[in-house]
This record gives C-alpha cells, structure tokens and sequence, in this order.
C-alpha cells in the first residue's frame, strides 16, 4: 500500500517504473543453458548477497560480467568474516591477512561464521567461487587477488586498532582512509578491471588521474555512512568522524535528542558538505568509461549517491530511522543516467534541491553555498560550447572537455534506442488511459 501511495503522489515515477520493467531491452542477456554449474551457484550466491548489485551485473558485457561477479564475491568473502562478531580476532586477524592465498587453492570453504551471519553461505560454498576464478584470464585474476590482498590486510590493522574499536573514526583523515579500504580499493579493482578489458581510457589508471578512482569510492562510502548513522548506532558502531560531530554534540547518543536537532542537522550539513568535494571527481571519472554496460554499471551507484545525499540533508529521520530513496525514484535515476549528460542533468537537479533546502541559519549555510555553486560551474564548463558566443572558437587542449565531448558522442550510438524505448513506454501508457477514460465514461453514463 505505501509504494502505490507513492506512485499515485509521484506519477512520473510510476512510468519509470514501467519503462524500466517492461520496455527497457538487456543488452548482454545471460545463456544460463551454457554455464557450468557451479558458475549457476556463484550466481545464486550473488543474489543472496546483493540484491541490488546482481541486477546490474547481470547486464554487463560477456567480458567482464564474470570476473566483477568473482571480485565481488570474493570480498563479499573477506566482508562476512570480518562483520562477525563471534569470530575470535585470534582467527579473524590471520585469516584476512592470507584470504587472498585462499585464491590459489580449488576447494577452500569456511563453515566458522556463526549461524546468524547472513552471507556465511558464500564461505560455505566458496569452493565453486574458486573454481570459477582459476577459469578467468591471468591479467583478472592478478587484479582481484591485489585487490582482495589490500582489502584483507586493511580490514585486519583495523581489527588490531584499539583507538578506532573503542573511540570509532577520529579525525577526517582517518575518514577518508577508512572510506578508502571499504570502497575506494573496490573502485580501484572494477577500474583495472575496467582497463584491462579496454572499457575504459587507459590514462584513468595513472598516478595523476588515481584520485579521481578514489573519489568514486569515498563519495559513495561518505553517502551510506550518513544515512546509515541510526542503523550503525543501534549496532554499537558509528562511522561519523569525531573532528566532525564533536563541534555539535557531546557524545554520539545525543543526536537522537530532539532539543538537539537544529545542532544534529547541522552536523548532517557538515558531513554532507564534505562528502560533495568529490563531486568534480566523480564527474571526470564517468567521462572516462566509454562501454556502454560498464559505465551503466559504475554511475547508477554515484546518482543513487548523490540523491541519497539530498535525502538525508536536513532530515529530521536520519536520527530515527534509516532512510530511504523511493523505488520509483531509483528507476527514474537508472533510466536517467543511461546517458553522460542524463547522469550530469542528475547531479544537478540534486545539488540545486541541496542549496535551496539548506536554511540561513544554519553554520554551514556560506560554504554549502560555495560549494554547489563551484560544481554547478564546473559542470557548465564540461560543456563550454553551450555558452560560446556566436562565431568564438574553443581553445585546444582541454583534455578533461576532450572526454567529455567523447563519451558524449559514444552515447549518440545509444541515444536513438532510448527514444524508441520510451516512445513504445509513452504510446502504451496512452493507449491504457484512453481505454480507462472510455470505460469509466460508459458507466458514467449506465450508472
């Protein structure tokens, strides 16, 4: 009942939907007649540990599809050992830092999680996740085993930090590195994976242009761990920087105070604020991933991000609840973001929703300010032919509009099949109010 309710209130969602439902065509569909067995149970497991990611795997190109679905696998792996709490650290610590070893073996399973952990049953059967990953082409196999090596090892110098399992995140620069292990060496594997396959411009794997790979992460992290922040306290955990939350508020507790709400929010705007600096970056990097599937793949993350960021911003319910994005408003966003200037029409709109909800009176008002108008520049100078004069000439050597003006037109590949998609969406739905109109004017008139 509470997502018709939804639809009737926003309307243009419940047409996403549909679209997205019934007249968006798979580009790559999956030949499950063709799959050994156990690449069918890495599947399974794939949709018992992400609901939300099996979706958007499934529809990448043949290439990669397999080696993503192993990476992410194998740190679903690293992550269900490292969540559980009934895990000594005597066990736990030895058996992150030598889980990339594991990769080398063909039979390896961990049946040591306790019952109650949701995603053991990836440890239980991670022997067909291994026989997969031994079929994958060596230059795969040496980025997930690196990356899973970092990530293992990561993991454990937290496990062993005291300051950080009795205080949580300290500083801002503890946040960023924190962010970094969870998702920035994620996005770093997908980008070599990316490469390696020539999906992406290979300079997004040098030196200058890694920040860029780090920023996808931390701005995704960053948006989780502000809505999260009930869910996390409720736990026992928080991941809010206390350089941050303790200009507000005394202790983390608090924030569910109600006669500190006008400081918690503020708190909110803060954290909102930092995380918005990575903006730029995300923008750039998404210019540089030029398959079709693959970019699909990487910016339905960031725009679900940036909405999120626009949820929680002054909203009372991230201390009350966690909070959500609306169904329908992730199918506009999937659908949106289909195309580089769809995905920059959604930054955006959010950002603008961020500035104009941010009150006057809030400590952060000037810099929240500051900060959406820089990137709203930055995005009209990704697109400076948009603002030439009539007969003025674009300088050459602009590498980072030289992107953006190619992925532009990669997607005009793409461009008339969106039309023909939402034009059959936009006939059927015509088709069906006209019939409702009609019937409802024939008993009208019997009645």
């Amino acid at each position: 009942m509470e997502k018709a309710i939804q639809f009737f209130l926003h309307p243009a969602e419940l047409k996403a939907a549909i679209q997205l439902k019934f007249f968006r065509e798979t580009q790559y569909p999956r030949d499950v007649n063709s799959e050994s067995e156990s690449l069918k149970i890495c599947f399974e497991l794939l949709g018992v540990a992400s609901r939300s990611f099996v979706a958007v795997i499934m529809e990448l190109n043949p290439e990669l599809r397999v080696p993503i679905m192993i990476f992410y696998l194998a740190l679903r792996g690293l992550d269900t050992i490292e969540d559980d709490t009934t895990i000594e650290p005597s066990i736990k610590v030895p058996l992150l830092r030598t889980f990339h070893e594991k990769l080398k073996t063909k039979d390896w399973t961990f049946n040591g999680n306790g019952p109650n952990e949701k995603d053991r049953i990836v440890l239980v059967k991670f022997n067909n996740v291994l026989i997969e990953y031994h079929k994958l082409k060596p230059k795969y196999k040496e980025v997930i085993s690196d990356i899973t090596k970092l990530m293992g090892n990561g993991m454990a110098d937290y496990i062993g930090d005291d300051q950080f399992n009795l205080n949580g995140v300290a500083t801002i620069k503890d946040y960023d590195l924190y962010c970094y292990y969870v998702a920035g060496l994620v996005g770093l594997g997908l980008t070599k994976l990316n490469v390696e396959a020539g999906f992406a411009n290979p300079k997004i794997v040098k030196n200058e242009y890694l920040h860029l790979t780090h920023s996808m992460g931390l701005f995704l992290q960053k948006a989780n761990i502000i809505r999260d922040f009930k869910e996390d306290l409720d736990d026992g955990r928080s991941f809010w920087p206390k350089e941050i939350w303790s200009k507000y508020i005394n202790t983390l507790k608090d924030f569910e105070l109600k006669e500190n709400r006008k400081k918690s929010l503020e708190c909110v705007s803060e954290l909102v604020l930092n995380d918005l600096s990575h903006v730029k970056d995300v923008l750039i990097y998404l210019s540089l991933i030029e398959e079709t599937s693959t970019y699909q793949f990487c910016v339905i993350p960031q725009v679900m991000a940036i909405a999120t960021l626009e949820l929680v911003f002054q909203n009372p319910l991230v201390f009350e609840r966690n909070v959500k994005i609306r169904k329908g408003e992730t199918c506009q966003l999937i659908l949106e973001s289909r195309t580089y200037k769809g995905c920059i029409n959604i930054f955006r709109r959010y950002i603008r929703r961020i500035h104009h909800k941010c009150p006057v009176d809030d400590r952060n008002y000037l810099q929240i300010g500051i900060q959406c108008g820089q990137i709203e520049q930055f995005i009209e100078s990704l697109f400076p032919e948009d603002h030439l004069p009539i007969g003025a000439k674009l300088p050459k050597g602009n590498e980072i509009f030289d992107c953006v003006k190619h992925k532009v037109q990669l997607d005009k590949k793409i461009e008339p099949i969106l039309a023909k998609e939402t034009q059959d969406c936009n006939q059927l739905l015509y088709a069906i109010t006209i019939c409702v109109f009609a019937l409802g004017l024939g008993l009208y008139h019997i009645f």
